[in-house]
Order: structure tokens, then C-alpha cells, then sequence
């Protein structure tokens, strides 16, 4: 029988705590949830893998050392909404729950009733599961605090920017190509202000490509 228990204590000590992710709350995050519960029984001997796990149409759960550099650096503090973007089977809103307040989790229907569901099964119980479009977010539930893009994204929707409060965070892979860099948005005064944070890549999702710009 495999001690995913071990692996997990393994990931967090080889791809995670090497990747300067400091803050201890986030390690502690990621050393209580079980990541091979919310990956498809196929995939479960991937899930400590150092490398973003391949799901259905193009999606993917991010590799652990993203997760980890990129919650570092939100730092989501214990009374925060978190909008969580592309949750697929419910890991990165799972870990988020141990940091945040409210975790609202979007997800589209091929994922949404297993998150759900696994989340349900795991005691995971201020994460709220909603079927939708990622690229429309959950305005009613909003402003956040904290918006994170659980994958690659080449422009964010003005959708998605106004459902973060003045003063909020958000997280999110900007992909140029095969290259992709993190950044951290800091909202003030209505306009998002970007910093690099490091370099990670994921397949950019369904409604965060670039328009076509039609020239006349």
C-alpha cells in the first residue's frame, strides 16, 4: 500500500520549502491536504509528481511548487474571501481553505459536482463550489479579497479584474507562448498594478486567450 503521507511530507520537503515558499501556514497547508484524493484514480501515482498533472481538455492541477510560491506570495490572511479559479478536482481550493476565511471555487460541470463532492468527503466545509464559466467568475458572491487563475492566462477579463476588491490580490500565469511568468496584481484606485513573482507555466484556459485584434 502506498504512504501517500510520506510522499506528501517528501513534496513539500523537496519542490515546495527548496522553492523559498517561507510562510509556515502555507507549508502546513500543504502538509494536511491529501493531494492523491482529489486527482482521477488513473493519475493517483502522479500526484506528488514534480510536474503540473494533465487532466481532461486541456486542464491541469499545478504543480505543487507554483501553488506553494504563488500562496506565498498572495499571502491570504485568516478573515479573506478567496476566489478560486479552475479548481478542477477541488486541491488548490482545498489548501486555500486552510489559509482563508470563504474559498468560492469556480469550476466548469466536468469538474464541479467531483470537487464538490471530494471536498464534501474531506471535511472541507467553507469552500463553496460553483458551476460556471472561469472566465465570468462568481460576481454575486464578490468582491474578493484574493482572486487566484489556476492556470496559464494571456489576457485576464474585465469580468474577472472588477470582482477584485480595492486593495485585494490576485495570482495569475501569464503565458506568452511556451513561456509563462507569475505575477501578483495589487488593486488600487480601480487599476491593477502587476509584479513579477517567478516563472511558471500551465496551458492557458478557456476564455483568458487574446482576442484577435481586427485592424481596419
Amino acid at each position: 500500500m502506498t504512504d501517500f503521507a510520506k510522499r506528501r511530507t517528501m513534496m513539500v520537503d523537496t519542490q515546495v520549502r527548496p522553492s523559498d515558499v517561507t510562510k509556515f501556514n502555507v507549508i502546513e497547508a500543504m502538509l494536511a491536504v491529501p493531494r492523491e484524493v482529489y486527482v482521477p484514480e488513473a493519475l493517483i501515482e502522479a500526484a506528488y509528481m514534480g510536474e503540473n498533472i494533465e487532466l481532461a481538455g486541456g486542464r491541469v492541477i499545478l504543480e505543487a511548487r507554483t501553488t506553494g510560491k504563488l500562496l506565498d506570495a498572495l499571502d491570504i490572511q485568516p478573515d479573506e474571501m478567496v476566489l478560486d479559479l479552475g479548481c478542477a478536482y477541488g486541491y488548490s481550493a482545498a489548501v486555500v481553505a486552510h489559509l482563508a476565511e470563504a474559498v468560492i471555487a469556480v469550476e466548469t460541470p466536468e469538474f464541479a459536482k467531483e470537487a464538490e463532492a471530494t471536498l464534501s468527503q474531506n471535511g472541507v466545509d467553507n469552500v463553496a463550489v460553483i458551476e460556471g464559466e472561469l472566465a465570468e467568475g462568481a460576481a454575486k458572491h464578490g468582491p474578493y479579497d484574493v482572486i487566484i487563475v489556476e492556470g496559464g492566462v494571456e489576457e485576464l477579463p474585465a469580468a474577472i479584474e472588477a470582482q477584485l476588491k480595492e486593495g485585494g490580490r490576485i495570482g495569475v500565469i501569464f503565458q506568452s507562448g511556451a513561456l509563462g511568468t507569475v505575477k501578483v496584481g495589487y488593486k488600487l484606485d480601480g487599476l491593477i498594478n502587476w509584479r513579477y513573482s517567478f516563472n511558471a507555466g500551465a496551458p492557458v484556459l478557456k476564455g483568458f486567450a487574446k482576442q484577435p485584434s481586427f485592424a481596419l
